[in-house]
């Protein structure tokens, strides 16, 4: 785990020198959505409800950064909104596309920008390459304190994307979510996006992990997701 921190923290080091000597170009886009179900790696974040979510990103060369938010339902008693904060940099090497990143996933019941009863922050991985006119990748996320009493947490995936035509396009990924204190579990997910328009897209996933005993937010679904941006 010490060698995973230490790569990525010399990666995302010599990249960040890199882009300096880059011409820099500042861009602003925005999105806003909705989703039968917010699913994050598996797992039902609205306990199978609907979700309402947006975000701004600011992109600076191949740096960027952003903010999201979405509802979501844990609990009576638990957070109803969850805020994140993003910021990183996306080199290519060749035809290969890199994305190193710190993500702070911000949840309505902690305060401030420090790890709470739910609150973490993780440091993002992740590399893309075409072949042909599909596309593979693999990704790590790592967070030194995950939320709950879980320790740390180690979250990894490989996936895939293939576009039938202009508008629709195929993909799915296989991942793993472990932690230092209790045991992981496996998912897995596969769909189709299709551009209404340039700005409109509709993506319809079925989601599921290896650990249906650990709730009905754990099971099998299908979400379909609705996302404008602009």
């Amino acid at each position: 785990m010490k060698f995973f921190k230490l790569a990525l923290a010399a990666a995302t080091a010599s990249v960040a020198l890199g882009g300096a000597a880059m011409a820099q170009e500042v861009s602003l886009s925005y999105n806003v959505g909705i989703a039968s179900d917010y699913v994050f790696r598996g797992v039902s974040q609205t306990n199978e409800d609907p979700q309402v979510f947006g975000g701004v990103d600011l992109g600076y060369g191949i740096g960027y950064a952003g903010v999201w938010a979405s509802n979501v339902d844990f609990g009576a008693d638990d957070p109803s909104v969850e805020i994140d904060f993003y910021a990183g940099v996306k080199p290519t090497v060749g035809t290969t596309s890199f994305d190193f990143a710190v993500l702070y996933y911000g949840y309505s019941k902690d305060k401030g920008l420090t790890p709470g009863k739910y609150s973490y922050t993780e440091l993002k991985a992740a590399v893309v390459q075409p072949i042909g006119k599909a596309t593979v990748g693999g990704a790590l996320y790592y967070s030194p304190k995950y939320t709950g009493d879980v320790g740390s947490s180690l979250y990894y995936e490989v996936n895939a994307s293939y576009p039938l035509n202009d508008k629709l396009s195929l993909s799915g990924a296989l991942g793993k979510q472990d932690y230092e204190d209790t045991d992981g579990y496996a998912t897995w997910n596969v769909g189709a996006t299709y551009a209404i328009t340039g700005n409109l897209g509709l993506d319809l996933r079925y989601w599921d992990t290896a650990e249906h005993g650990w709730g009905d937010i754990y099971k099998s679904r299908v979400a379909a997701t609705l996302k404008a941006t602009f």
